[in-house]
């Protein structure tokens, strides 16, 4: 399949965001599982005065609240999640570098599953980087779909 350079340039863009999201959530899992070792709370209040912040504000007790639960957590099971959202991530980003088809359905498809959540979170929770994370996904999404329904329109034609 012919590609100009700037329908390139868009996909191997996709495929660098989408390996920097597999490896943000690589560094998340290992300092997570940093984390188990230590009193999860005392560091999130560290923290939180380190920066200054109010703890009873939103998302210093959302940190809060998570970290209460974390001592708790089912390890086995966040690391497979975590790996496995990883090992996805990565595997899309290599699909759609090398301009493969099945990374073009797993973008769309992986990106596509998001956009519900994401829409009603937003319209939960009203906000400007809200609206670009639905934006920003519909995008890619709308992008890997155009790019796929290319591939099958010329391979239909003569």
């Amino acid at each position: 399949m012919n590609e100009s350079p700037t329908q390139r340039s868009t996909r191997q863009a996709i495929a660098v965001f989408e390996a920097f999201k597999g490896l943000a959530a690589l560094a998340g899992l290992i300092g997570i599982l940093d984390l188990l070792h230590r009193d999860v709370r005392a560091v999130v209040m560290t923290l939180i005065g380190r920066f200054g912040l109010d703890p009873e504000a939103h998302y210093p007790s959302l940190l809060l609240h998570y970290a209460d639960l974390l001592p708790n957590a089912d390890v086995h099971m966040l690391v497979a999640l975590g790996c496995a959202y990883i090992a996805v991530r990565f595997l899309e980003a290599t699909g759609l570098w090398f301009h493969k088809a099945w990374g073009e359905y797993l973008g769309a498809f992986s990106g596509g599953i998001y956009i519900p959540f994401e829409v009603a979170h937003l319209l939960h929770e009203l906000s400007w980087v809200n609206a670009g994370v639905v934006a920003l996904n519909a995008a890619i999404v709308a992008y890997l779909g155009h790019a796929l329904w290319q591939r099958l329109t010329q391979k239909v034609q003569p």
